[in-house]
Order: C-alpha cells, then sequence, then structure tokens
C-alpha cells in the first residue's frame, strides 16, 4: 500500500473509532494522577493477573493496560462493572477480586 494511502487509511479508522461511544485513551492530569497515586498507596500490595498493583502502575512496567483502564475508572468514563470485567479478561490469571474491590472502593 502506497504510504499516502496507508496514511489515509490510518487517519479515516482513526476517525471512525473516534466516533465511537467508548474513549480509546484514558484522560491525564491532575486528578488521574492524583487517583493513581491513591491506588498505588492503598492497593499497591495486591495483585493483578502474576503482579502487585505498584509494579503495574510502575513508570518502567511496559504493560499500560491496568494504568489505562484505572485511569478511565477514576475518571468516570467507565463503570465498576466494565472495569471489572475488563480487568478480569485481560488478567485471567490468579485471583484479581481483592485488588479491583479496592479499586473500585475508592471511586464508591
Amino acid at each position: 500500500m502506497p504510504p499516502l494511502l496507508s496514511f489515509v487509511t490510518f487517519a479515516s479508522v482513526a476517525l471512525l473509532l473516534g466516533g465511537c461511544g467508548g474513549s480509546l485513551v484514558a484522560p491525564e492530569g491532575p486528578a488521574s494522577n492524583a487517583f493513581l497515586n491513591q491506588v498505588n498507596a492503598r492497593c499497591g500490595k495486591l495483585s493483578v493477573g502474576s503482579q502487585p498493583i505498584n509494579y503495574l502502575l510502575n513508570m518502567s512496567s511496559d504493560d499500560t493496560t491496568f494504568l489505562d483502564e484505572t485511569t478511565k475508572l477514576g475518571a468516570g468514563t467507565i463503570d465498576a462493572e466494565t472495569y471489572a470485567s475488563d480487568i478480569n479478561s485481560f488478567y485471567p490469571m490468579g485471583n484479581n477480586q481483592a485488588a479491583i474491590d479496592c479499586v473500585i472502593g475508592l471511586v464508591e
């Protein structure tokens, strides 16, 4: 595919996805950072999948799913049920329930 056509195709897909109801990118800003700091302080020792939350929130972690989903939950762009479902779908190994309950408890 020629480079220009490839860019146009990518831009069209991005516009179509941007028009969908859900947000593909988590919001950023002081409120999001404050919520993530609270999650780290209160729930950091609990595990999601095979990793503790404080590791998943660490800048050196290349896993951005937990960060993204948790930021969306804190901003109110997804609800608790969606958050739990997304986390359990992406991290099916281990018992995530205590970590999920802790994080959700911070927004209620």
